[in-house]
């Protein structure tokens, strides 16, 4: 499994509801990350106790193999109610703790807007944890910590991106990452009527990924938003042709 080891620091660490829920909107870009010499880390919120196909222990032991996929240095899950996350202090607190142990300076929250109760909730409270993990006075083991860039992966959200990053080169993976969750993926009778036959994921997998790819000019992209204004040194450098 990705280290456990409580000196590793991660320049980058994505925060979801669920295991599986980064491998699907944000998996290229740790991959994309990874490859750079950055440290990524996944920090999933719930165990998938409340899940219609598989149990908890299954969906570790696919976290596991996806994270060895993804090239993640450091994975690991929290005991949220899966399906009941609330935004609470005492929740609050717990990835507190996490932020000040690893010192991300970028943090992946999900979007604020999603179907799913869970994602919504994670972003508020992600944001939150980080503004309180830089407060000298809440105290905890670690010194304090404010990350300096938040960022929302928006892949299933009706919203245009501030971003795309090019995933090109690491779509396979990628994709390889999703399917290390074979209780969630392979076809079976259990949730037949609610899940994506195994045979079209690959196929939805790519188009999603290649619609925005296209609005950046590249094969394959993931989307993200940030809720601030970008800022620009030359205008000569600035990404993406307009005509």
């Amino acid at each position: 499994m990705a280290a456990q080891a409580a000196d590793y620091r991660a320049d980058v660490l994505a925060i979801a509801a669920h295991r599986d829920d980064v491998e699907q909107t944000c998996g290229g870009t740790l991959l994309r990350m990874a490859a750079r010499g950055l440290r990524t880390a996944i920090l999933d919120l719930t165990q998938g106790e409340a899940g219609t196909r598989g149990s908890a222990e299954e969906r570790a032991q696919e976290a596991a193999e996806a994270a060895r996929i993804l090239g993640v240095g450091w994975r690991q899950a929290l005991s949220f109610p899966d399906g009941a996350i609330e935004n609470t202090l005492p929740n609050r607190m717990e990835i507190v703790r996490v932020l000040r142990l690893l010192k991300p300076r970028v943090v992946i929250l999900p979007y604020w807007q999603a179907r799913h109760p869970d994602h919504a909730i994670v972003a508020s409270l992600g944001y939150e944890a980080c503004f309180l993990s830089g407060l000298k006075k809440v105290e905890t083991e670690t010194e304090p910590h404010r990350p300096f860039k938040i960022v929302y992966a928006s892949l299933y959200a009706d919203v245009r991106p501030s971003f795309i990053v090019d995933i090109s080169p690491f779509i396979e993976q990628r994709l390889s990452s999703l399917m290390a969750y074979r209780s969630q993926y392979a076809n079976q009778a259990t949730g037949g009527g609610l899940f994506v036959p195994e045979e079209e994921i690959r196929e939805r997998t790519l188009a999603e990924a290649r619609h925005y790819g296209l609005l950046a000019g590249v094969k394959y992209g993931e989307p993200f938003v940030q809720k601030e204004v970008g800022l620009v040194d030359d205008l000569t450098l600035i990404p993406v042709q307009s005509i």
